[in-house]
């Protein structure tokens, strides 16, 4: 506008400063060339005022509104003034010439915006943001770019983020990838506004019921590929009423131990029998890639949701949900469904909880769906006591713990149990009562180790087994654990293995089938050393004692292969020796000197010192019985500082 001004007056100038010249040529004409100038400006000035209101337009269209975000911190939308479309002009002439100048302009602001790596090139068209917004739009962009490195600084920065608004948090939230979201819920310190609530359920139908819901989902499922135990639970599941189960199985059946007692439960949560046999058969359905396809096809992510939320009392109906959706994680197919459903922000709760057991499974679940810092797969039963969060700090060695007859992943490695303290103290203070000392403990003074915990199912008798039909030997379950640990990683890094009862024998077979097999070398060339607690090497006096008719009238097989006199158990140990010999393995033996109860009456020297002794290793007697040999009484106790024998 000032351009064709100025043009204007001097074009005036020029006209009264000199004396008017006749010329022979009708385009010098002073009348002509007055009249081409006041032609000239007036478009000059025109278009200048044209263009200008047009821009100033379009800003205002597609500036953000930061008075409106003010206003509005709580909540989790971003206002953009925008023009409703019955005001637009007539489509006309000038409504074309508009819209092509306002897709010109868009192009030139978006251009810029990549020439100087603007954040909003994506999402905006202006950078009429306030400054400090600049730092979460800046982290937004780095978390997606190509380098590795790159994103996962930003992670890191953001879960350090502890001064922002409310608003900016829930940007994040809304703005933010998969992978982004899935690297917050991992990092230990990430504020918890980064996860948005999960969507809402659907309803369910007027005559149905969670229960109902599970079973459908079950019957929904393949019959295929199918073994024997997975037959008899979702036949279970499916054919018994709610009353036939608490009576046949005597209560609410609980995942690797004994069930409770028909009283206690019966009267009252009987749905609840039926939820949790239908859980049992959805994870080993959900331990077949095919199988959980169709989980989650059927709607299974939101109806678990439902059910965790629902027995939000109940750690182990939410456990066994954890597990299903572990399994599920192990597809990276149905990651993003996972993540659609809403499953990461209820995890990433999880794993902050005070209680071991459930924050284990859902790091294990998180871990899977994990896949820009995580190599490894995490199969069922195989869980990371740490790290369970991303870190820094470089691993140097695994150390894995393998339980014995009747144990579990967390519980035998707990505190001795007459030391225990109120819940509410050993929250504070792990120093005084831990529920696995490996976890706490052992992380806290080698916070270079890996450690992995392994659980599977034993049982005493097959009056008590999990499934009636399941006859899993010693070599078979060395075979089932080996493949999970390499899924796991374990022999990419030096190996400690440490191992009660039962669980020795396992570590003992695994190590002989590893050497055996090329492709399992590295297990092998790493394995460092290992400790055996009352590990029965020369077998145990519980096979040979019919001690309670409710617990061996019917001796398990794995109880029948601890006999002192079975063939399988004196070659594994003479095959073992052999082989630890000659691979100079660092071995350190423990052993009870105090009998055990079995049952309410009888005492029984489980594993005696004879049968404890590898030949290999020192053998350190203990004055504690079979069930307290693992569990320390102090964070000082002597088997908590017995991985300081084993140099890495």
């Amino acid at each position: 506008m000032s351009l064709g001004a100025y043009c204007v007056i001097c074009c005036r100038r020029i006209g009264t400063s000199a004396p008017r010249l006749r010329s022979h040529m009708p385009w010098r004409n002073s009348q002509n060339i007055r009249n081409i100038i006041r032609l000239t400006g007036s478009l000059i000035l025109g278009g200048s005022l044209f263009l200008t209101y047009e821009v100033l337009a379009l800003k205002k269209s597609v500036t953000l509104d930061t008075q409106v975000v003010e206003r509005e911190k709580m909540k989790s939308y971003i206002y953009v003034h925008t023009v409703p479309a019955d005001k637009v002009e007539s489509h006309g002439l000038a409504w074309q010439a508009r819209k092509e100048l306002h897709k010109a302009v868009r192009k030139m602001l978006a251009a810029s915006a990549r020439v100087l790596r603007s954040p909003f090139s994506d999402s905006f068209s202006t950078v009429d943001i306030e400054d400090h917004d600049c730092a979460v739009w800046l982290l937004l962009r780095k978390s997606r770019e190509d380098t590795k490195a790159s994103r996962l600084e930003a992670v890191r920065e953001m879960s350090e983020a502890h001064h922002w608004h409310d608003y900016q948090y829930r940007i994040i939230a809304q703005a933010c990838d998969p992978r982004t979201l899935i690297g917050l819920a991992r990092s230990k310190e990430s504020d918890r506004r980064f996860f948005l609530p999960p969507p809402p359920l659907p309803s369910l139908k007027e005559d149905s019921s969670t229960e109902e819901e599970l079973r459908r989902l079950l019957a929904s499922l393949p019959q295929t590929e199918l073994d024997e135990c997975l037959q008899y639970f979702t036949s279970l599941a499916l054919s018994e009423s709610s009353q036939s189960l608490a009576a046949q199985k005597g209560g609410l059946w609980c995942f690797g131990g004994n069930g409770l007692p028909y009283a206690e439960s019966f009267g009252e949560v009987p749905s609840a029998t039926v939820e949790m046999f239908c859980l049992e058969a959805i994870v080993k359905h959900s331990e077949i890639p095919s199988h959980c396809d169709h989980i989650e096809a059927g709607g299974g992510l939101q109806l678990l949701q439902r059910l965790f939320r629902l027995h939000k009392d109940c750690p182990t109906v939410q456990r066994s949900i954890m597990r299903i959706i572990g399994n599920m994680a192990l597809n990276e197919r149905l990651h993003p469904a996972i993540v659609r459903s809403g499953w990461v922000s209820m995890l990433a709760d999880v794993l902050k909880s005070y209680h071991i057991m459930e924050a284990s499974h859902a790091a294990r679940a998180l871990a899977n769906l994990d896949r820009e810092t995580v190599c490894e797969k995490y199969e069922d039963g195989v869980y990371v006591l740490h790290p369970q969060c991303r870190t820094s700090q470089p691993i140097k060695a695994d150390v894995l713990f393998i339980h014995g007859l009747m144990g579990a992943a967390f519980k035998t490695w707990r505190q001795h149990d007459s030391e225990r303290v109120l819940t509410e103290s050993a929250e504070v203070d792990e120093n005084r009562y831990t529920t696995c000392w490996p976890k706490t403990w052992l992380a806290k003074d080698c916070p270079a180790l890996r450690i992995i915990s392994v659980e599977y199912d034993t049982s005493l008798s097959d009056w008590r087994a999990r499934c009636p039909m399941e006859r899993k030997s010693i070599a078979f379950r060395s075979n089932e654990l080996l493949s999970k640990l390499r899924a796991a990683g374990v022999g990419d890094r030096p190996v400690i293995w440490i191992s009660h009862s039962m669980g020795g024998l396992l570590v003992k077979k695994m190590l002989l089938e590893a050497s055996r097999n090329p492709e399992l070398s590295t297990i092998i060339n790493n394995t460092r050393g290992m400790i055996f607690y009352s590990v029965p090497h020369h077998g145990s006096r519980l096979a040979e004692y019919s001690v309670n008719i409710r617990y061996l009238l019917f001796p398990s097989l794995e109880v029948k292969e601890l006999s002192k006199d079975s063939p399988a158990l004196k070659a594994l140990h003479d095959d073992f020796v052999e082989f630890a010999k000659d691979k100079n393995f660092q071995v350190l033996n423990f052993v009870e000197t105090k009998p055990t109860f079995i049952g309410s009456m009888i005492k029984l020297h489980i594993v005696p010192v004879e049968s404890a002794d590898l030949g290999i290793g020192d053998l350190i007697p203990v004055d504690v019985n079979h069930l307290d040999i693992c569990k320390p009484k102090t964070k000082d106790a002597f088997f908590v500082s017995t991985y300081s024998t084993v140099h890495l």
